[in-house]
């Protein structure tokens, strides 16, 4: 299999995992948001299989960008901004790679997130996606300069994201909808933190880790 059909299966994967998901993540955002994060990201990746099945990408950036230009262009809220410029980001950083190595994949998410914080004016703490985003492309780094291949990379930042998640609890928002909330919005997982890590682990078990 090459990298872009592989990169096309983790879309696949994460379009599975928000399938799977949709109703704990817009539980999730009915409690501190506007209750649409599930249904949102499952149509977006919804939308962004549809138009992989009709771009035939050459490689694997090509495949990122038109993940990015679905989400932007099917997912309301703030999250269709934030995840189509984290995977246009990614696209970026991965321009002209035919077969990226381990390192380069923790640096498209490093540049992912590095999208995200820029467009969204969020930092670790603010209870947002970034909160899960930011340990993730830290433990990927580490990951891949450890010797360990795309698979582990992406596990390792899976279950740094996973772990952000959970910090998010007991925050108060200081970004988003949650933020009108304030002390009610503690004792609630940030949703976009949730499907962050969601799409992480789909994007590690995509590629057998």
């Amino acid at each position: 299999m090459s990298a872009t059909e592989k990169t096309v299966a983790v879309v696949r994967e994460m379009a599975a995992a928000m399938e799977e998901h949709r109703r704990h993540l817009t539980k999730l955002d009915s409690e501190i948001g506007d209750g649409d994060h599930g249904n949102n990201m499952h149509r977006g990746f919804g939308a962004a299989l549809e138009r992989l099945e009709g771009a035939e990408p050459a490689t694997p950036a090509d495949a990122l960008k038109a993940v990015s230009m679905a989400l932007i262009s099917k997912v309301g809220g703030a999250a269709g901004p934030l995840y189509g410029t984290a995977f246009l980001r990614a696209a970026t950083a991965l321009a002209g790679k035919k077969d990226p190595s381990p390192e380069d994949v923790a640096e498209a998410l490093e540049a992912a997130v590095g999208g995200v914080k820029q467009r969204g004016k969020a930092e670790v703490g603010d209870k947002t996606m970034v909160d899960a985003l930011q340990p993730a492309a830290g433990a990927a780094k580490e990951a891949a300069a450890s010797g360990g291949g795309a698979g582990e990379v992406l596990r390792a930042a899976a279950e740094a994201a996973n772990e952000g998640s959970e910090t998010t609890v007991p925050l108060t928002a200081r970004r988003g909808r949650a933020n009108y909330l304030g002390e009610r919005a503690v004792g609630h997982m940030d949703p976009g933190a949730r499907s962050s890590y969601l799409l992480l682990d789909a994007a590690a078990r995509a590629l057998g880790a």
